[in-house]
């Protein structure tokens, strides 16, 4: 047990997507996000797909792939210091539920958006490149690896 913190976990942030309902609330937020995003009158339903998948893409980017270490003091000597929240998820560990789901996820946004904007090539040309900004850092090739010396410290 460590002294003076109140979970079991060296590092929480490894087990934070196998917690209980964390999928559904994330499901429900996209929605939520969507739909806030429909409630603007001057937006027509293409430009709210292209702008939901937009959005959800950055937002898990940047939580995903640009933040790293832990809020947590954890005993691991600041060996998590250095790794995003992707890397730390599972403790590296490929090809776990969470992770797939995290992978399957944008993609069935992006099928979605796709068919609502009947594949017109301004919004597919922007939500594939939306698509392929959050995919590409999550394929195992990736794992520790910092493009152009990008987000290294």
């Amino acid at each position: 047990m460590n002294v003076g913190v109140a979970h079991s976990e060296v590092n929480p942030n490894t087990r934070v997507m196998n917690s209980r309902g964390i999928w559904l609330a994330y499901v429900i937020s996209v929605g939520v996000l969507h739909v806030v995003l429909l409630s603007i009158p001057f937006f027509s339903v293409p430009v709210v797909w292209t702008l939901t998948n937009v959005i959800h893409n950055l937002v898990m980017y940047l939580l995903l792939h640009t933040v790293k270490g832990t809020p947590f003091e954890t005993p691991d000597q600041g060996k998590d210091r250095l790794l995003t929240h992707w890397e730390q998820i599972d403790y590296g560990t490929q090809c776990t539920s969470s992770r797939k789901f995290l992978s399957i996820s944008p993609v069935v946004l992006y099928l979605l958006t796709s068919f609502y904007t009947k594949y017109d090539p301004a919004h597919f040309l922007i939500n594939t490149a939306s698509l392929l900004s959050v995919l590409l850092p999550k394929l195992p090739q990736f794992h520790g690896v910092r493009v152009f010396g990008i987000n290294k410290y």
